[in-house]
């Protein structure tokens, strides 16, 4: 365990709860004490939020650690982590805080316990300014299990904003170490499907126009695929009331890309079906090996996994150069970003490179 906390600089490029996620897994996966400070400083509500505060308590029971400074609007807290123990653990925002992001501060801690770890991680499912689950089940899991990492996820019931509501159940065995992945060969898209939902009172119709319309704005751009976006109407495992939709691509060498809307009051459901349609499009034109959300979230995996890394992207995100940033701050791990020269890359199209650290050659 280090002597002082490090700090880190919660102001920083993308300076918001990106900053506190990234830096409390990996202090805890490390056993090192870290402060963060001017927390979410540039924003209009600075300091500590509760969905925050809830991920940062959630890693502290993981690893049996200590939390200073650890109330809503606080611009200053000090992790000291102990030993990440595994067992059960609960996490409930009691709103439509994300579940997605709380996994995402958990899950790398979870990976290094000394046992296994079940989390029951209660709030939003289908939430604004984070992954939905879907998201997290169909491109993230997949993706970061060629790092080597092995966990389960039950969706017990979804839940939206406001009340939130929703449930999943995370089972996680733990491993020695990670390995490195190299995703540099996009390969051509074989698959676009998806799944259009209504839930609570909303009438069923809105799911089928946002497919609807969804599948007529990828087919401009990709006219040989079958395309096939589900219509669903969410009853038993839905909490309130919620529209939205995720389409997924597949590639011939296993890259999985997302694009995904919800809806909002007043706001017609064709848009919500355009514009998951556009952003799947933006993310498929780059012809890099990732989309633009899953490019930050595999930073750290990179960054603990036993040698070098490398991931095709599209262009590099404020939030992968803030994740990048904390991890070289805290790990020996570093990073190189350069465009790729091939034949297939554009203008947009980038490699990044990791030297990742493994477990036994730490920054502390």
């Amino acid at each position: 365990m280090a002597a002082t906390a490090l700090d880190v600089d919660g102001s920083v490029m993308e300076g918001g709860g990106q900053i506190l996620r990234a830096s409390a897994a990996l202090g805890c996966v490390h056993g090192a004490a870290v402060k963060i400070q001017k927390i979410r400083a540039g924003r209009s509500t600075p300091g500590l939020r509760p969905q925050h505060l809830l991920g940062l308590e959630l890693v502290r029971d993981m690893c049996d650690g200590n939390l200073e400074g650890a109330v809503v609007g606080s611009s200053e807290v000090t992790l000291t982590p102990g030993k990440i123990k595994g067992g059960n653990h609960v996490a409930d925002t009691q709103t439509a805080g994300s579940v997605s992001l709380l996994l995402q501060v958990s899950l790398p801690c979870a990976l290094f316990a000394e046992g296994p770890s079940e989390l029951c991680l209660k709030g939003g499912t289908n939430a604004e300014m984070a992954p939905q689950i879907d998201y997290t089940l169909k491109v993230f899991k997949p993706i970061v299990e060629k790092f080597g990492v092995r966990f389960d996820c039950d969706l017990k019931m979804r839940g939206y904003y406001p009340k939130g509501g929703g449930e999943v159940l995370v089972k996680v065995n733990p491993v020695k170490e990670l390995s490195p992945i190299n995703m540099t060969e996009r390969g051509n898209i074989t698959k676009i499907y998806g799944r259009a939902f209504v839930a609570g009172v909303l009438p069923s119709k809105l799911a089928k126009d946002m497919s609807t319309a969804a599948v007529r704005a990828i087919r401009k751009e990709i006219k040989d695929l079958y395309i096939n976006i589900q219509s669903l109407q969410e009853k038993d495992k839905a909490c309130g009331n919620g529209n939205g939709i995720i389409i997924i691509a597949e590639s011939s060498t296993g890259c999985i890309f997302a694009g995904s809307a919800l809806g909002k009051k007043g706001v017609y459901a064709d848009k919500v079906g355009i514009e998951a349609a556009e952003m799947l499009l933006r993310n498929i034109r780059h012809n890099g090996c990732v989309d633009e959300f899953l490019q930050d979230q595999l930073i750290v995996f990179m960054a603990l996994a036993k040698g070098t890394s490398r991931m095709r992207t599209g262009p590099i995100t404020l939030h992968t150069q803030t994740a990048i940033h904390v991890a070289e701050l805290l790990t020996k791990a570093k990073f190189a970003i350069h465009k790729a020269e091939d034949e297939n890359a554009n203008n947009d199209t980038y490699i990044i490179e990791c030297q990742g650290v493994g477990m036994d050659n730490l920054n502390f």
